[in-house]
């Protein structure tokens, strides 16, 4: 599923778990809709093109893992909490050199949203039946998977 620079990618889970990884997409707009479920978007690909990053979310008792960047910055003022709910992101307050800027924005109730960089966002990759898939296709190939860490391969 690769959408273009100017299109809005929509990813939809309700009482599932959607994984969108490796090189997904190429455009800088998501839209997040969840109900009972989990959402997991790998946001580390160099095909994305530079400049901020914006994902409307719409998540009802749902789990969002975001694999960013190293440097990538979270800004997730814009969101709107009914019920409990927080920001994991355990690695964001010792970014350094701020690099790309994803901003969250829209409405939550009673979630989680979970940032990994580094090796747990490549752990997290990893251990996905997309990950199997991809390393398969590789082989077929005589390439190497871009699942684990799209911005290996580019």
């Amino acid at each position: 599923m690769n959408a273009t620079s100017t299109d809005t990618v929509h990813v939809q889970a309700h009482y599932d778990t959607v994984k969108r990884l490796g090189h997904w997409t190429t455009t800088r707009d998501v839209e997040v809709r969840a109900r009972r479920g989990g959402v997991v978007l790998d946001l580390r690909s160099p095909r994305i093109p530079e400049g901020d990053l914006e994902i409307r979310v719409d998540l009802d008792h749902s789990m969002l893992k975001l694999l960013v960047p190293d440097d990538a910055v979270i800004d997730h003022w814009d969101l709107e909490w009914l019920g409990r709910g927080r920001v994991k992101d355990a690695e964001g307050a010792a970014v350094e050199v701020p690099g790309r800027r994803i901003r969250l924005t829209g409405r939550v109730r009673h979630c989680e949203v979970r940032v990994n960089r580094a090796g747990v966002a490549v752990l997290s990759a990893m251990f996905s039946r997309e990950f199997l898939a991809d390393a398969r296709r590789a082989h077929k190939e005589g390439g190497t998977p871009s699942v684990a860490d799209p911005a290996r391969d580019a």
